[in-house]
């Protein structure tokens, strides 16, 4: 997609002579108001801009946008009243996702102009950037009538006083919200164009870019390394499977993460075959994979102090002569044994074999996120991950992940869970006999694989990873890129804390 071009501007914004002016509004506990950084402009209003906006019908709830013509009060053609929500505190404090929100509504709302100049950046120029980006997303290689492209340039207010380098600032927003987008375009491109051998053209292609190394396993290289999980779930298909591994080593790193992300670029269920209802959603079964590369593409270009490295197992699940089938028996990498009870929990199968070999490097911690279980709906609706692991890293990816504006909610491995997994041929069963906590239990089929002492945390994105409703805030229909910015977020404070 064609992004906007951001930039920050010390010169008097509301001076500016731009096809828009984007003021955020609020939802105060005495009706509308204006948010901090805009008295300039309802000055120029004559002190008339909130009467003014709510006769249009505004009332600064989020995801609310209302463009009004400046008719001469300021040089840009119009003012858009962005809603950030409910405020807080006497000082009308709102957080950096309410910002977000408001900048990617706005964006969304300016596609097909040419210039607009932001005042959200004097809330928080991250957010404010991040936000913008990610909401100006739009994905139109299929079409052949693209219409509107995004807002061609957005120039940020200056804060006053601001501490820090805001050029740093922007740029390393622009880098997560660049690596986000990534994460999207991947998870939309149809299964007839993504699918495992050309996702890993993909991948390297970004990996080369970027200056990360990569290696690609084939199924020749698959069979003599003993993957059985990787090989079992791809092989009712006649596009192979494949490994991928990509190494990003900072000279001083400080820590060793790895990542592993569930890469199945169409899941049909297998001989196990899902409903024909929103099957076609299964293209994004590989958004986990989709979004460890691009975050360790990400930590690249950011120079993070550290060693990432990330292991992505990519197949299709499909039906066939040749596909896995229930009752089968896999070795898996490292020489576990599963029993496999249901071909359409194929996910775990192929992160049992990641997440062993990811041990091999031996890292400081481990991050996997997967589109895993469809109980992580259940549990939890659309757009908060559940988070399972170790529980004091787990504790730390949640939080962090709610920080980001991602969402993110601890969840317990019950002990009791595990004998359910339990097979009378094998180490064990692929799935339990019963639907009640499918999501821990996958956790706990996860568990068996990650070596003993190595804090590890699992991200299931399997509602957040895909929006098929209408556009909100930053977030578009379709792939939404979750969880790059948690990741991102998680390697930026071990690099600093440890």
């Amino acid at each position: 997609m064609t992004a906007p071009t951001l930039a920050i501007t010390d010169s008097d914004p509301i001076g500016a002579s731009a096809d828009a002016l984007i003021i955020g509004t609020l939802a105060g506990p005495d009706g509308l108001t204006l948010a901090p950084g805009s008295a300039e402009v309802d000055s120029a209003f004559g002190g008339g801009l909130v009467d003014l906006l709510a006769a249009v019908g505004a009332k600064g709830k989020a995801d609310e946008v209302v463009k009004i013509p400046a008719r001469g009060a300021v040089p840009a053609t119009v003012v858009v009243a962005t809603g950030l929500g409910s405020s807080s505190g006497p000082e009308e404090q709102v957080t950096a996702e309410q910002v977000r929100r408001a900048a990617g509504a706005a964006a969304r709302a300016l596609a097909g102009t040419g210039h607009a100049v932001s005042l959200l950046s004097l809330l928080d120029l991250g957010a404010a950037a991040q936000g913008t980006l990610l909401g100006a997303y739009r994905f139109t290689r299929y079409r052949t009538e693209p219409g509107d492209g995004p807002v061609g340039r957005v120039e940020f207010a200056l804060p006053p006083g601001v501490e820090g380098d805001p050029q740093a600032t922007l740029k390393a927003a622009t880098a997560i919200a660049s690596a986000v987008n990534t994460a999207r375009d991947l998870v939309n491109t149809p299964p007839n164009d993504l699918f495992p051998e050309s996702f890993a053209e993909r991948a390297a292609d970004l990996a080369k870019e970027a200056g990360v190394d990569i290696e690609v396993l084939d199924e020749k290289g698959l069979r003599k390394g003993g993957y059985g999980g990787i090989l079992g779930v791809g092989g009712g298909s006649t596009r192979g499977p494949r490994l991928l591994r990509l190494r990003y080593a900072h000279p001083r790193a400080v820590k060793k993460v790895a990542l592993v992300g569930k890469g199945i670029t169409f899941d049909s269920g297998g001989i196990s075959l899902k409903p024909p209802a929103d099957m076609d959603q299964m293209t994004s079964d590989m958004s986990g994979a989709a979004a460890v590369v691009a975050s360790v593409v990400l930590a690249a270009r950011l120079r993070y102090p550290l060693e990432v490295i990330a292991h992505v197992p990519l197949a299709e699940n499909l039906p066939s002569g040749t596909a896995y089938r229930p009752g089968d028996v896999l070795t898996m990498y490292g020489g576990k044994t599963v029993e496999v009870l249901n071909t359409d929990a194929e996910g775990r199968l192929v992160l049992a074999d990641a997440i062993t070999r990811a041990a091999e490097d031996d890292p400081d911690y481990l991050i996997e996120t997967s589109t895993l279980t469809g109980a992580q709906v259940v549990a939890l609706g659309k757009r908060t991950p559940g988070v399972m692991g170790e529980d004091e890293f787990r504790d730390r990816v949640a939080e962090i992940a709610r920080a980001t504006g991602e969402g993110g909610w601890a969840m317990p491995l019950p002990e009791e869970l595990r004998g359910d997994l339990d097979s009378k041929l094998a180490d064990l069963a692929n799935v339990t006999g019963h639907r009640w906590g499918g999501m821990l239990s996958a956790g706990h089929f996860l568990r068996e694989f990650v070596k003993d002492g190595l804090p590890w945390a699992h991200i299931d994105i399997a509602g957040p990873a895909f929006n098929d409703k209408g556009p909100w805030g930053y977030t578009p229909k379709g792939g939404t890129g979750l969880p790059v910015r948690t990741i991102a977020a998680v390697l930026a404070d071990i690099a600093e804390h440890g």
